[in-house]
């Protein structure tokens, strides 16, 4: 009688894996044994572990409920230049339920106000100069979704001198900024009435579509305006500065219940212009 043959070591050792992997996938037991995807999804649950729940951001600063997001179908943008001068604007005129938050140089350095845009994703616009946007601060404004706009120089004072000398003065600050933020802003801040007739041809020749103002502004009480009704209003543009103790991102938490307590809520100033 023939002796039937033996299967190889080999062949009994990778059958003998073979079936116990298929056992433990049946099983539901299998795990990873690769260490880069242990490790990788040991982090992603960290991460999820770490990360706030969204719904937590808006109570965080203070609001009962989360801020309305602006309309999808947004007016068509004003026809702010016209004739070769840039537009001056306080409001817009539009009928969605939107005002817009502004911000002058101090925006710029103050990081808590920074974490308040980013978490509540506010659409608003900080008015600075080249100089104000030191090492880092472009990049940290612009991932919290800021947008940014220039200020009228304080020197030298613009109104009375030429066109072409105002806009040699106004394009190289354009210029600048546009080298610090990688594009070049539309909206010009001035000081006070520090502007004319000339100013707005020359703002217009630099790429400027609007000089914004603002029709409401923060006081130590509250909100103060300069002219209409003594409420917010939809398109009104606020100018927000700091109060003493809640600093920008205290005065825009307070900013922010009145917002929602006219049932609006924030838009983003350069859609609109």
């Amino acid at each position: 009688m023939k002796r039937r043959a033996r299967p190889a070591r080999g062949h009994l050792t990778a059958r003998a894996v073979a079936l116990a992997s298929a056992v433990l996938l049946l099983t539901g037991c299998a795990q990873s044994v690769d260490p880069i995807e242990r490790l990788g999804k040991k982090a992603a649950e960290g991460v999820r572990r770490s990360a706030p729940a969204p719904e937590r951001a808006y109570r965080r600063w203070g609001l009962a409920t989360p801020l309305a997001a602006p309309p999808r179908h947004l007016a068509r943008p004003l026809a702010t230049r016209t004739l070769g001068h840039a537009g001056v604007v306080d409001r817009i005129a539009t009928t969605d339920r939107v005002v817009f938050l502004t911000y002058d140089d101090a925006a710029v350095h103050d990081r808590s106000l920074t974490g308040l845009i980013g978490e509540l994703r506010l659409p608003v616009t900080v008015f600075t100069t080249p100089d104000g946007l030191g090492p880092g601060r472009p990049a940290r404004l612009l991932a919290a979704g800021v947008t940014v706009g220039g200020r009228l120089p304080r020197r030298p004072v613009l109104p009375g001198l030429s066109r072409a000398r105002q806009r040699d003065e106004l394009c190289a600050r354009q210029g600048r900024l546009a080298a610090r933020l990688g594009t070049r802003p539309r909206l010009l801040r001035p000081r006070a009435a520090a502007y004319d007739t000339t100013t707005l041809r020359a703002a217009a020749d630099c790429g400027i579509t609007a000089l914004v103002r603002w029709r409401a502004g923060t006081t130590r009480d509250g909100l103060a305006y300069t002219g209409g009704p003594e409420r917010l209003a939809p398109g009104d543009i606020i100018r927000v500065t700091p109060e003493r103790e809640g600093g920008l991102a205290g005065r825009t938490a307070r900013v922010l219940r009145e917002v929602q307590e006219r049932a609006l809520t924030v838009g983003n100033l350069e859609d609109y212009l």
